[in-house]
């Protein structure tokens, strides 16, 4: 894997998961307690022994810069890096990026320079793991010039992807986006050419991207170079090269998420919660996930009832009752409060006892959340204070709802209070 560079794209704006991208890049978002979703693709490299990866990104990267530079440092153990390239204007490229392969040919320079047979093209919002080794071995065994990671899935979900067509050898011959109709039926393939069983094939009869890709160095310096028009992979690029290249579809048949929106990432959220087997484990020993290690005590319950939950580090939880949900770092619940079928991010510092009883004789609220509030299906972001008495679960069942001066939204009928918001005592939502 020394002659594979891994690529990562952090996306754009973010707009899907608005507003937990209004503070941070979308790769940057909070997952399952204590990761982020960077965290993914970038573990699945390391135990793809693939050490070299860039992630390039254009909107908000801060956080996310700072939690790379902390999280992943190889100084002394490998020749390997995880860098940041943000979106830059210069005189040969005097706009930002204009989608995934415009954002890899303003690097092009950059990456050409390594001494690599192929690039892995990645991206920074799905939740999975996989074993790149196969997927790189998979293009070199078949000779392609592009090979597409794809997923099989049944005619219920298939019209909301992109979907391929494959020969008796794998090769892909057709690609359309998100069709439907006639048009979704005629991207029926048999999908046991890729490993399937005869009834797993029947009931997934089509096979989706994944958005992820290896393409052969020479063969993306061609189509970058070529084609300057060209500024998406799966929209343009790949489309527009069946004809003269070797496109090859390498199967994945395993959990995978694309978490790019609200209510996907809430319910990927969730569903880790779930027994005894979750939709993904972040215990499995042979491949584990990493991330920033923060050095914080163990948690604190005292005299609670958690069922069906995760709970993250340095939390401090007093008489509460939590159910179906993730508390994040330094999650703080007063008495009474009964939480469900939520998202907690939790907090990035902890309030001194000395600052949240000044806080209360002043009658303000502090840091986490207050006594007897009651909060179902919702996303907390980070260092929001919660008031005392609040009750959050979308009473008038609102779909949509933009109540940013008053701390939060309403997306897919899910209420997401805003980092730093404060939700004063004895408020409904």
């Amino acid at each position: 894997m020394k002659k594979v560079l891994g690529i990562i794209l952090g996306g754009g704006a973010g707009s899907r998961l608005y507003p937990l991208t209004k503070p941070r890049a979308k790769p940057a978002v909070s997952l399952a307690g204590k990761y982020r979703l960077i965290d993914i693709p970038v573990s699945n490299c390391i135990n793809s022994e693939i050490y070299k990866i860039y992630v390039l990104t254009q909107f908000n990267s801060a956080s996310l810069n700072r939690h790379i530079t902390r999280a992943y440092n190889f100084s002394g153990l490998t020749e390997g890096f995880v860098e940041i390239l943000p979106a830059q204007k210069t005189a040969e490229n005097p706009s930002w990026f204009q989608g995934t392969a415009d954002a890899v040919r303003q690097y092009l320079w950059l990456f050409d320079g390594w001494d690599v047979d192929e690039y892995l093209i990645l991206s920074g919002d799905h939740l999975y793991r996989m074993d790149y080794r196969l997927f790189v071995q998979r293009h070199r065994d078949t000779r392609a010039d592009i090979t597409l990671s794809v997923v099989p899935i049944d005619e219920t979900r298939a019209s909301s992807f992109g979907l391929m067509q494959i020969d008796d050898r794998g090769k892909v011959i057709d690609f359309r986006e998100k069709p439907t109709g006639e048009l979704l039926k005629q991207m029926q393939v048999d999908t046991t050419v890729l490993g399937l069983t005869p009834e797993q094939a029947r009931n997934s009869p089509y096979i989706a991207s994944m958005g992820i890709y290896v393409f052969s160095k020479a063969v993306m310096k061609e189509l970058l170079e070529a084609n300057s028009e060209h500024t998406d992979f799966g929209n343009e690029v790949i489309p527009a090269s069946m004809q003269k290249y070797n496109i090859q579809a390498y199967l994945f048949n395993d959990y995978w998420q694309d978490i790019g929106t609200i209510e996907a990432f809430y319910n990927a959220n969730l569903s880790l919660t779930r027994q005894p087997k979750p939709s993904f484990s972040f215990y499995q020993e042979d491949a584990p996930i990493y991330t920033r290690a923060r050095y914080l005590p163990p948690s604190k319950l005292l005299d609670c009832r958690v069922t069906e939950s995760i709970i993250g580090e340095g939390c401090i939880l007093k008489d509460c009752r939590i159910n179906n949900s993730v508390l994040g770092l330094r999650s703080r619940v007063e008495a009474g409060t009964v939480i469900e079928d939520s998202l907690i991010m939790g907090a990035d510092y902890y309030q001194s006892l000395t600052e949240r009883l000044s806080a209360q004789e002043q009658g303000q609220v502090t840091l986490g959340i207050g006594k007897d509030t009651v909060i179902r299906r919702a996303i907390i972001d980070k260092n929001a204070c919660i008031g005392n008495n609040v009750k959050i679960f979308n009473k008038d069942r609102v779909e949509e709802a933009n109540c940013e001066s008053e701390g939060f939204y309403i997306r897919n009928g899910i209420v997401v209070v805003l980092k730093n918001a404060v939700i004063p005592h004895g408020a409904v939502i």
